[in-house]
This record gives C-alpha cells, structure tokens and sequence, in this order.
C-alpha cells in the first residue's frame, strides 16, 4: 500500500507570502465587492466575520461599516484558514478576467488546475508542491507578455495563480514527480 497522499497546508499559510499592505488590499477589494457578487458568497464571510472578527464598538461584527471591518478581517484574515478560503474566493469573482487569464496561463503551461469557476473553498488548503521553474518571476513574466493590456499588478497575478493553481510554493517538483502526485490524488 503506497503511503505518500497528497499534502495540504491550511489556506492561512498564504500569509507567510503576502505583504501585510497587500493583505489589506485583498480583504479591502473582496468586503467592498461583495454586494455586487452572487448572494453565495456572502454567508461564509457573514458568519466567520462574526465568528473572528473584532470590530470595536460592535458586538456583532457584521453589522460594521465595511470601512471600519476590513483592518480586523485583515488581522483575523492571518489566522483563520476558513476565512482566507472565504475572502480569497470573493476576491477571485471580483476579477474574473483575470482569474480566467491566469487559468489560461497555468493551463497552456502544462499545470494541472480545476475550472476556474470551481469552489475552491471545499478543498482542505494548499497543495505543496510546486513545479519547477515556475517561480512567481516567471509565470508574472509570462503573463505580462501575454496580456499585455492587463492593469493587474505582480501581487495580484501572484496571488490568482496560487489561488487557481490550489498551490503554494513549499516544495519544487519535477515533472515525472508531478504526474505522481496527480495521480495519486484521482
């Protein structure tokens, strides 16, 4: 019996990755965009904001203005894996186009990824493991020269291919050990 499955870091791992400003960016971005997105996406951020989230002043904090919510879900964004799956998922339909750019991407360059409109919040976290040669230098390189009309910033590009890859880069594999691991998961 093979003993080796596939390894998951919990989706707050991310944070080891992101620049606090960015952070707050992303949670800004995905609290101002909610009621603009499918009514989905509201419940989980509803519920874990008044699970986690400190808003002084506000015993509930759903019940906070969005400006003054998005500095405690920021902070509580860095421990509960929950609601970065929640936050990160809202702040991918709030870029579809590029969400499906970067699937595009990851796709022409061989990585194995779900749809692009897949709930990635139903899978336990992060894979590990990463291909090789493909650090965040150069699949942003990759992208700039592909669409090169994108207003989207390297953080944001970074962001969206962990986000649609399911993947941080924790362990550099080649391809044969790639096949693997995707094989393993099926």
């Amino acid at each position: 019996m093979d003993q080796e499955k596939a390894q998951f870091l919990p989706f707050h791992a991310i944070n080891e990755f992101m620049r606090p400003d960015f952070r707050l960016e992303v949670v800004r971005s995905a609290l101002y965009a909610l009621p603009n997105l499918p009514e989905s996406f509201r419940p989980p951020i509803d519920r874990l904001t008044k699970k986690v989230v400190q808003v002084p002043g506000f015993r509930n904090s759903v019940k906070a203005p969005t400006a003054l919510k998005v500095k405690p879900t920021a902070e509580a964004f860095e421990k509960s894996s929950d609601l970065v799956a929640a936050v990160l998922s809202a702040w991918a339909e709030a870029h579809p186009e590029l969400r499906q750019q970067v699937y595009d991407l990851l796709v022409s360059r061989d990585w194995k990824v779900l749809p692009p409109d897949a709930d990635r919040t139903k899978i336990p976290g992060f894979l590990t493991r990463w291909p090789k040669g493909e650090d965040f230098d150069v699949l942003n390189k990759a992208y700039a020269e592909k669409y090169t009309e994108s207003q989207a910033s390297s953080d944001e590009v970074s962001l969206m291919v962990v986000w649609v890859s399911g993947r941080l880069p924790y362990q550099l594999v080649g391809e044969e050990e790639e096949q693997a691991d995707e094989e393993q998961t099926e």
